[in-house]
C-alpha cells in the first residue's frame, strides 16, 4: 500500500476556450491537466524546471481524457490530479475534473511521461537518484505497473 499524493486548484474558464456558444473546446480538458501538474509539482518540489536543473526533461508520451460532460465559460473547473507510484522510470497521473459550483464529474484522465536527458536522446530505464529520494521523502513505494 502507498500513501497517495494528490492535488486540487481550481481554474477559471477562459473565454478563449469556448466555442461561440459558450462550451469549452475539447482539446483545453488536456491543458487542464497540464494546469493540475503544475500545481502538483509546485506543491510537491517536482516542477518541470526542478527536472531540468537536475538534467532531465520529462515529456508527455501519452495522455487519455474520457469526457462526461461540458464546461462553459464563466465556470470553474476543479484539478484533481493523482500522483501514480511505479517502479518503472515514468511518471504517471490520473486526473478527474469537477464543475466547481455543481461538483459533477466533467472528466477523468492519465498521463504518462518519461525521462529523457536535456538532448531528448538518453531514455532513463531506471528511476534518476533524486526522484527516487523524492519518491522515498513522500513515503511512496515503488509498485509494478
Amino acid at each position: 500500500m502507498h500513501k497517495g499524493l494528490s492535488d486540487r486548484t481550481e481554474i477559471a474558464v477562459r473565454f478563449n476556450e469556448a466555442d461561440p456558444l459558450g462550451i469549452v473546446w475539447h482539446g483545453h480538458y488536456i491543458r487542464y491537466f497540464e494546469d493540475g501538474r503544475e500545481a502538483f509539482g509546485a506543491k510537491y518540489g517536482i516542477r518541470y524546471l526542478d527536472f531540468f536543473k537536475k538534467g532531465f526533461v520529462v515529456p508527455i508520451v501519452s495522455v487519455q481524457c474520457d469526457y462526461k460532460r461540458s464546461l462553459k465559460y464563466g465556470q470553474t473547473v476543479i484539478v484533481e490530479t493523482n500522483f501514480i507510484p511505479c517502479a518503472a522510470a515514468k511518471i504517471k497521473f490520473s486526473y478527474r475534473l469537477f464543475n466547481a459550483e455543481t461538483n459533477e464529474l466533467v472528466a477523468t484522465g492519465s498521463s504518462v511521461q518519461v525521462f529523457l536527458d536535456k538532448t531528448n536522446s538518453l531514455l532513463q530505464l531506471v528511476n534518476p537518484p533524486f526522484f527516487e529520494e523524492w519518491k522515498k521523502q513522500h513515503q511512496l513505494v515503488n509498485e509494478k505497473r
